[in-house]
């Protein structure tokens, strides 16, 4: 079975082509350019070096969310359109599960995080059992104060990953790893597929388009 995979979810990109389980193109990108420029010439290049027709993808692995309001759109957008024109399966993948398979099983939780401005991130709280990631706590919008209680509730050795992690660091009070997504692993997560009419990213939090709306609509 062959796989495109898809993460647009924060800065980084990462896009690869699989087959079953053996990676045959991969293109992991860290470049400060809008993904509407890089997206569909780093599908298109992967597929090629794949040495794959596209009609041969039987699945689109997408990360839906949380993350940045802009690379989800995108992200979501070109592989639902895919998916449709190309009549294969849709799966979305949780954006932080898959920051989170980025890092090495040590006993430690796993906390993704990507920055969600004023001292505030998405997260989740992940764990290796059994040789899987399993989610601790669900992904969710929270000011680095109050992740922060959580984490010492748990009373368990943690670690932050991600590359917004460089940034907010003087913010977090254990070891940091700036690592960026690798689609490929996203393969490992996937469950059911999704309806290709109903998908939507998973935001959880309005954008501030969003809330300016609300809040002139409650005005009125």
């Amino acid at each position: 079975m062959n796989y495109l995979m898809i993460d647009t979810s924060n800065q980084p990109m990462s896009v690869a082509v699989m087959q079953d389980d053996n990676v045959l193109s991969e293109i992991n990108s860290n470049l400060k350019k809008n993904h509407s420029v890089q997206l569909m010439p780093a599908i298109e290049q992967v597929i090629a070096e794949s040495q794959l027709d596209k009609t041969d993808i039987n699945a689109i692995v997408v990360a839906e969310g949380p993350g940045s309001y802009t690379g989800l759109r995108i992200g979501v957008t070109v592989a639902k359109t895919l998916a449709y024109a190309l009549n294969t399966e849709l799966y979305g993948v949780s954006s932080l599960k898959a920051l989170a398979a980025t890092a090495e099983e040590d006993g430690r939780l796993i906390v993704p995080i990507f920055d969600a401005r004023r001292e505030a991130v998405y997260t989740g709280i992940y764990q290796y059992q059994d040789g899987q990631i399993v989610e601790v706590e669900a992904d969710q919008y929270l000011p680095i104060k109050e992740l922060r209680s959580l984490l010492h509730e748990k009373g368990q050795a943690y670690k932050f990953i991600g590359i917004d992690t460089e940034h907010l660091n003087h913010l977090l009070d254990s070891s940091c790893e700036p690592n960026i997504p690798q689609a490929k692993l996203m393969k490992t997560l996937i469950n059911t597929p999704a309806n290709v009419h109903q998908f939507k990213p998973n935001y959880i939090k309005l954008s501030e388009a969003e809330r300016n709306w609300l809040n002139q609509q409650n005005k009125n």
